[in-house]
């Protein structure tokens, strides 16, 4: 083990970062499963790339899974990660954390780029592991995403991990001592993501502070009497990219069959990059995230209603002539409320007495058999309001707008009640999701 061996499964990485030629807005772009059904989105910033450096050639917008050109843009990606570390073009920085500054819509948020052990995670229902998913995980979006990284030699982190600290031991203290850091990066990033300053931490003191910090978080006392259970503790929560984190968890064990390993043994591909995060950072909002449901014809709002009666007992729906009307009309209502907007307006569906404690359950739990029973039907998951009205009052399609979860509740919740129901929030809108930036080898 290294100097900076731990018990709760924190790596010190090696940083692959661009060298000092690279155009950084054109080098750093938002999550591959941001934007899912607007290509305008992905075809301007083809054109803001053009020729230069960039992570657009080395990641696969999900946009363009399953499509017929899938193999061949795979294929593409692993060879450009080869000639970016080939020819110079990524750098390595040396083993050290990077401490993140991200400044978006008048927010500024910070973060510690580490890598996870992922024999630390198990992703199945009723995981009591020190790094837990707080959504479901679809088994069926795994495949199409390790087809993805099954070859690559380079991984790139937009997953966010949270933890729970309140006192700000882990983080916050590195931005007290920047000078005893190298600055990374500082620049605009592209399509509105606003402005990031990245700075590698590689002093030993302060990389164990930061472990000793963490491991403090979970001691058994003190984890005992902040959340009153005296269950296997909770350190890392997934916040953004559970499916990507569930990937990689299922390319390390496809490594560990293929290469007679066991859980024991070190291999560059047993960790993940991700950029922590603190649940308390005044920068971090949890933003709703809506549905849209695409070519499901004039009788969906009718079989959704019937579907809400038979899983709750009741179910109304009500029009209104504007989403303020419907929220004039509704307001102190019992029960959940989940607006709606279709071709014919905005409207509401009341359930008063849910089985589901979050409204997401609720509306969830009807749209995930609708779209099984509706041949040609789709979901897509969207963070803003706007776009769900524009997509959802489209011929055949709805769209669903949802409320936003209380952050102070996030650790608790995931903690007694387990997963919470899919896509139930958002760190912010698209454009304000993680940049790829930083990059590390998975392969020996």
């Amino acid at each position: 083990m290294t100097k900076y061996a731990n018990s709760i499964g924190v790596k010190v990485p090696e940083l692959l970062l661009p060298n000092s030629a690279v155009d950084m807005t054109k080098w750093a772009v938002v999550a591959c499963d941001q934007y899912t059904s607007q290509p305008d989105y992905w075809n301007e910033t083809e054109s803001i790339v053009g020729d230069a450096p960039s992570t657009l050639r080395i990641m696969l917008p999900e946009l363009y899974l399953d499509k017929p050109d899938e193999a061949e843009r795979i294929v593409s990606i692993n060879s450009h990660m080869k000639q970016y570390v080939e020819n110079g073009v990524l750098e390595n920085k040396g083993e050290g954390f990077a401490y993140v500054l991200r400044t978006v819509e008048g927010r500024t948020r910070k973060g510690l780029i580490v890598a996870l052990d992922l024999e630390n995670y198990d992703y199945t229902k009723g995981s009591t592991t020190l790094i837990r998913a707080t959504e479901g995980t679809i088994v069926e979006r795994i495949p199409p995403r390790l087809r993805i990284r099954k070859d690559a030699p380079l991984e790139m982190p937009h997953i966010l991990v949270l933890i729970d600290d309140p006192a700000r031991t882990v983080i916050e203290p590195i931005g007290e001592a920047l000078d005893k850091t190298e600055k990374l990066y500082d620049f605009d990033l592209m399509q509105k993501g606003g402005h990031i300053e990245g700075y590698l931490v590689k002093d030993e003191a302060q990389v164990k502070g930061v472990i000793a910090a963490l491991e403090a978080l979970i001691e058994k006392d003190a984890y005992a009497a902040k959340y009153e259970t005296d269950q296997a503790p909770l350190l890392f929560a997934m916040g953004d990219g559970n499916h990507s984190f569930a990937t990689a968890k299922a390319n390390w064990e496809r490594v560990k069959a293929e290469e007679g390993l066991s859980a024991s043994d070190e291999h560059p591909a047993r960790y993940c990059l991700v950029e922590l995060e603190n649940v308390h950072d005044e920068g971090i909002i949890f933003e709703p995230i809506h549905r849209v449901i695409f070519n499901v014809g004039d009788g969906a709002l009718e079989w959704i209603k019937n579907k809400l009666i038979e899983q709750n007992g009741s179910c109304e729906v009500h029009a209104f002539s504007s989403f303020e009307e419907l929220k004039a009309e509704t307001a102190g209502k019992a029960g959940h409320i989940i607006p709606f907007v279709s071709k014919e307006g905005v409207g509401c569906l009341h359930v008063e007495n849910p089985v589901a404690q979050l409204e997401v359950g609720t509306l969830q739990n009807a749209l995930d058999i609708l779209i099984k029973e509706t041949e040609g039907a789709t979901i897509d998951y969207i963070h803003g309001a706007d776009v769900v009205n524009d997509l959802g009052s489209k011929e055949g399609n709805m769209g669903f707008l949802l409320p936003s979860m209380d952050k102070a509740a996030f650790f608790p919740t995931v903690i007694f009640d387990g997963a919470l129901p899919r896509k139930t929030f958002s760190m912010g809108e698209a454009h304000e999701k993680r940049y790829y930036l930083e990059c590390r080898s998975i392969t020996k």
